[in-house]
């Protein structure tokens, strides 16, 4: 089944400094830094183009970032626990045995060349022997019991408005190309990738030994039916909507205003117990699919699930069929040349089915606990400074301000790893079986874990959406959590022999940015139990509306490439948190150097040293096609203008880089963001 994650954002890392100022370092280095650019004209390639420059694109990567960097130095950390398991003799079952045999199975390609497409024959003959439409309906139900999304998603998250609960949900789907524009943008790049995806899509069907006319013919019902749903489909701006997206009713009602879905039999193969209530996240889709299920040609209903099945697999098959899967999604549609080495891919397909495991191992080898208690210091720092901010904003009521500090004060933080891990007992990984059919096993065995833990019953604030070895963090509103796990609390984000100056600007604006997205466009509408609801006086909410207009259009006008421009809707959300993120780490700053002042280092203030981690945590070189993908879909600003498109808003950057009108970023003071 697959499971609905919460609103989840990028960033954050870790920890403060507990030792004596002096004896640390600036953490600049100017070889990362381009000094002939101007931080008033370029701040990103004043802060980062040294780093850029030393890191070209190489054709495995698309784009190429600090993330990137870390993920290399995470790759090989786990690369090395992983073999010594892929090597070794453990006992069957054990979490070692697990892993290290999951790993030579999708290591041994001279098996998975030799099955090529065997293991998924059987389940293509099912969809081959389909001859009603009660049969089209079981097919979709049983593919859904395989993690074989298709037509529309279901999963069971936290009641947006009764966050005690879990709450079953369904969710638009069904795009292998993810999202609506790609099907219906009409901009030459788009096509282009459109009839990549024909060619990708017919050259599947070919390969499973399909003839040429037959081919033909199932891509173009493909393409047919995923651009009906395409039309239907709410746009990514559209699905931040977070009241528009939640539309609860009972299973009864579910039964009568969505007749054309055989739900019973697709909960059932699914193995989901009787339930009362369910939400229909966007109804308009979800109608559509019935309309696709009632009316379309059989025939293009097998085609459709017949290619959702490969496509699905392809990555789990042989060589060729990798090949193909890396050619469109990989080549043509992110721009990378080349594909990882198949110990990256081996190692991105074991933390899919054993994350926690792995993650387990990961700890116990490469987490200090001083790590725990130094980022556990900082996030309290950073949560006086946000309290501070609250207090400051003189466009907000008292009564507003009060709520607002209830909701901070509630704050669940997560460090580093969860306190009981994941039990993989019923988990059985046996190398007599093929690759994909130990996958299969695993997505189903996850699926069951999660449906046991969440379906009726309370949401539980001590489960881990990421895990521990992931290079990112998050904010849920439901919970009303900030989560950092260890795999980001690291160099280049936390450097533990460098000065508040260069930590308070990179961990902190980023921890900070976590935080504000519980008080971001969306987060705001979530009070301190994570239910959605209003907790705002009328005149409040009509002033942090005209504010985040402000930030919205500024974003817009920004020309991410010629003749695309960024989606200042879509990326509302993050660039309030950049915002909020640089001022509440700011003030950190400078409550911490009231006791513990720092001085110029390298040439540097502290206040540019500050400002200068910031413009380098987000170092990036992107190509183009990466770029036009992320404008499209991607919440988050892209990396250049999350330095130059958010410093000139924040006052203190001004002064510590002596800006004036005269700079090319300069914005008028009365014409800047000015939320948190």
């Amino acid at each position: 089944m697959n499971m609905f994650k919460s609103l989840l954002s990028t960033l954050a890392f870790a920890a403060t400094t507990a030792m004596a100022q002096p004896a640390l370092t600036s953490g600049i280095d100017k070889a990362n830094m381009n000094l002939k650019a101007k931080p008033g004209t370029d701040f990103f390639e004043y802060a980062a183009g040294g780093w850029n420059a030393a890191h070209p694109l190489t054709p495995e990567f698309s784009r190429y970032s600090q993330f990137e960097a870390l993920g290399e130095t995470n790759n090989r950390q786990l690369r090395e626990l992983i073999e010594e398991l892929a090597v070794g003799k453990f006992v069957q079952g054990s979490l070692e045995q697990k892993i290290g045999a999951y790993y030579r199975l999708y290591m041994d390609s001279v098996r998975r060349n030799r099955e090529d497409y065997e293991p998924i024959r059987p389940l293509l003959n099912e969809i081959e022997s389909i001859r009603t439409r009660q049969d089209v309906q079981h097919a979709q139900a049983r593919l859904h019991a395989l993690n074989i999304e298709n037509f529309f998603g279901i999963g069971c998250d936290a009641d947006l408005k009764d966050a005690r609960w879990n709450l079953m949900q369904v969710n638009q789907g069904g795009l292998s190309m993810g999202e609506s524009d790609y099907y219906l943008g009409d901009d030459e790049p788009t096509r282009l990738i459109r009839e990549a995806y024909r060619e990708y899509v017919k050259k599947l069907f070919l390969m499973t030994g399909k003839d040429e006319a037959t081919a033909q013919q199932q891509m173009e019902a493909v393409l047919a039916i995923e651009t009906q749903i395409a039309k239907a489909s709410y746009s990514p701006t559209k699905l931040r909507d977070v009241e528009g997206n939640y539309h609860k009713m009972s299973y009864r009602q579910l039964l009568s205003d969505f007749p054309g879905i055989d739900w019973s039999t697709l909960f059932l193969l699914n193995g989901i117990p009787a339930f009362d209530s369910i939400t229909v996240n966007q109804p308009e889709p979800i109608h559509e699919v019935e309309r696709i299920l009632a009316e379309c040609p059989i025939d293009q209903l097998k085609a459709y699930l017949y290619f959702k099945v490969v496509d699905d697999a392809g990555s789990s098959l042989s060589d060729r069929f990798r090949q193909e899967v890396f050619d469109f999604y990989n080549h043509t549609m992110g721009g990378a040349e080349t594909d990882r080495p198949r110990w990256k891919r081996a190692i991105s397909a074991v933390e899919s089915a054993l994350g926690m495991a792995v993650g387990k191992l990961y700890v116990e080898k490469h987490f200090p606990e001083s790590s725990k208690l130094r980022m556990t210091q900082l996030v309290k720092n950073l949560q006086t400074a946000l309290g501070e901010r609250i207090d400051q904003q003189e466009w907000m009521s008292e009564e507003t301000k009060k709520m607002a500090h209830e909701k901070l004060n509630s704050f669940y933080v997560k460090i580093g790893y969860p306190d009981e891990w994941m039990d993989y007992t019923g988990l059985d990984i046996d190398e007599k079986l093929s690759f994909y059919e130990n996958r299969t096993h695993a997505m189903q065995f996850l699926s069951r874990k999660f449906t046991d833990k969440r379906v009726n019953k309370r949401t539980d604030r001590t489960e881990w959406l990421l895990t521990p070895q992931t290079i990112n963090a998050y904010y849920n509103p439901t919970t009303n959590e900030i989560c950092f796990p260890a795999g980001i609390l690291q160099p280049p984000f936390f450097n533990a022999e460098a000065d508040d100056a260069c930590n308070y600007g990179a961990i902190g604006v980023v921890i900070g940015h976590e935080m504000t997205h519980g008080f971001d466009d969306q987060g705001a509408q979530f009070d301190k139990d994570g239910n959605l609801k209003n907790w705002w006086t009328e005149q409040d909410a009509a002033q942090f509306k005209k504010r985040t207009d402000v930030m919205r259009n500024f974003f817009d006008k920004i020309e991410v490439l010629p003749g695309l421009h960024a989606n200042g809707q879509l990326t509302l959300g993050e660039n309030i948190a950049d915002h909020g993120g640089l001022n509440i780490a700011y003030q950190a700053l400078k409550n911490a150097m009231k006791t513990q002042p720092l001085t110029v280092k390298e040439g540097f203030t502290p206040e540019q040293r500050f400002f200068l981690s910031y413009g380098l945590i987000w170092a990036s070189n992107a190509r183009e096609q990466m770029i036009r993908q992320l404008v499209m879909t991607d919440p988050h600003s892209p990396s250049r203008w999350r330095v130059n498109g958010a410093l000139p808003h924040i006052d203190a950057w001004y002064d510590a880089f002596h800006i004036t009108k005269k700079d090319p970023l300069f914005v008028p003071k009365k014409q800047r963001v000015n939320i948190w």
